[in-house]
């Protein structure tokens, strides 16, 4: 198999109350685990996708399949989402928390990402992404959609990223889809936000 579903870097439980143990166990061995299988029946189908990594696929995602598309951005997302939380959350710092200033604060950087949560219709992703200038954008994708596909309306490297399918949060906050985004900037991880930032800024 090309892809394997990567291994939660925390316990089941280690999120609650923001996400609790129930969900995380469906969305991450039964959703990420069939976009897994699936991002590989399409790698399958293609000799050309072999050996190239998730990001190499995604960056030429405007000529694959909906089979590849959709399952190759489900299991790019979800390895990223759950490696941007982290039991306890934390605070920015270093360059990410000076980006964070000079975007206007991290409270008007909370209201835009969490509105553009909100608003997204149907399913999909708010990000948080920055530009080659290391300016920070919130911005967001339907399905599994990300800002890395070579076709995404706003470019960028993904500093932050937030599910806002309902799998992700139905159980707990039921259809209330602005409580769950509220909450979440609990469990954020800072430090490994921090280090995306650097690396995309050099």
């Amino acid at each position: 198999m090309a892809f394997e579903l990567p291994p939660l870097p925390y316990a089941y439980d280690a999120l609650e109350p923001t996400i609790n143990e129930e969900t995380m166990k469906f969305h991450h061995d039964k959703h990420h685990k069939a976009y897994t299988d699936k991002l590989n029946e399409g790698v399958e189908k293609d000799p050309a996708l072999a050996g190239k990594t998730i990001e190499e696929i995604l960056a030429v995602i405007s000529t694959q399949p909906p089979l590849v598309r959709n399952n190759g951005g489900g299991f790019w997302n979800h390895d990223f989402f759950w490696k941007i939380m982290t039991p306890g959350g934390g605070t920015p710092s270093g360059k990410l928390a000076a980006a964070i200033e000079a975007f206007g604060g991290l409270d008007k950087l909370k209201e835009e990402f969490n509105t553009k949560g909100a608003g997204q219709f149907g399913s999909g992703w708010a990000w948080v992404i920055a530009d080659s200038s290391g300016a920070l954008k919130v911005t967001s994708t339907p399905n599994q959609d990300n800002p890395l596909m070579d076709d995404a309306k706003d470019k960028g490297t993904p500093i932050l990223g937030n599910d806002v399918w309902e799998h992700a949060y139905y159980l707990t906050y039921r259809n209330d889809r602005a409580a769950y985004l509220k909450s979440w900037w609990d469990v954020v991880n800072w430090d490994e936000a921090g280090k995306r930032y650097d690396a995309a800024v050099g």
